[in-house]
């Protein structure tokens, strides 16, 4: 089948055209035929992308781990869904991708599709919802009422926190550059920020909930802006690798919930989440859209790889 995989070029990690063995389902697996995968600029570089398990170096993966499409094939004792059945969710981070036209997954991780998304719409939810939800969730007990700061408030992520925020009920601040405050405002933020014209500080005080997607210099300012007893809840990539503990433990990695994912396409269904593409590209463009180098691509949501037209 066709597929991309991570190669070092230059120094550089990138990714290459390959043709590659169709994966087979193995007990309680089920094999999904990709329409559309998600892209994550910073993926090619994380752990599990140049890693095994077992620590050692892993070659050749296949990226790409959010993804819609329809079920292939169950393999022996898989439940849950039947040949046939569009689903959306992801997969293992150290399993192969789903830049590819085929890619294995586990029944817990994927759900059916909402039905008003096509599939490249519904291949940039997965991870986004997900890492929103399990944030708020799991990671911060968001009530209503909260007063919470997402940072980078017009990012793939960070399109879906104020949304989910909002409903929620609490008083959401965003950041975002000045050109994405009205898409903010629209979505629910009470208030914005453009961070390039503003410091947040002087708007964000007494924060229950810091939702940080940027990382860096603007985590290290937020922490003042949290009242006593705030949490502070960050995916930003330096995460992983930072020494500080007090970054490690607001640090997060999402998981795959099917019963998250069910509830998040309700919403979606409902008309109560939107979701926004950046730019729809063809497999044989995977490596411009790590690159984040896609002529035309929007200035929020994430980049979609289409595979196989809906």
């Amino acid at each position: 089948m066709r597929a991309m995989q991570v190669v070092e070029s230059g120094g550089k990690l990138t990714v290459v055209s390959a043709d590659v063995q169709k994966p087979k389902p193995a007990t309680g697996q089920v094999l999904v035929k990709v329409h559309a995968a998600g892209v994550i600029t910073t993926e090619l570089g994380w752990y599990p992308t140049t890693h095994q398990k077992s620590g050692e170096a892993r070659v050749n993966a296949i990226p790409g781990h959010e993804f819609s499409g329809v079920i292939a094939e169950l393999g022996e004792g898989a439940s849950g869904f039947k040949v046939g059945q569009e689903v959306y969710g992801f997969n293992d981070w150290f399993e192969e991708g789903a830049m590819a036209e085929l890619c294995v997954t586990q029944p817990a991780s994927i759900a059916a599709k909402p039905s008003s998304l096509t599939h490249v719409e519904a291949a940039s939810v997965p991870i986004s919802a997900l890492t929103a939800w399990q944030g708020f969730f799991e990671q911060s007990k968001l009530k209503a009422k909260d007063r919470v700061l997402v940072q980078g408030g017009a990012g793939a992520v960070g399109t879906l926190a104020v949304q989910i925020a909002h409903l929620h009920g609490a008083h959401v601040i965003a950041t975002a550059s000045g050109k994405n405050l009205s898409l903010v405002k629209e979505l629910g933020a009470d208030e914005v920020v453009d961070y390039r014209a503003a410091r947040f500080e002087h708007k964000a005080k007494d924060i229950d909930i810091v939702f940080d997607t940027v990382g860096g210099e603007t985590r290290e300012r937020s922490w003042k802006v949290l009242k006593a007893g705030g949490k502070m809840i960050s995916i930003a990539a330096d995460g992983e690798v930072t020494t500080d503990p007090k970054v490690r433990d607001a640090y997060f990695i999402v998981k795959p919930d099917q019963a998250q994912l069910v509830e998040i396409a309700k919403l979606i269904d409902a008309g109560k989440l939107k979701t926004f593409v950046k730019a729809v590209v063809p497999l044989k463009d995977t490596a411009a859209a790590f690159a984040g180098t896609v002529p035309g691509a929007r200035s929020y949501g994430k980049t979609v790889v289409e595979i196989a037209a809906d």
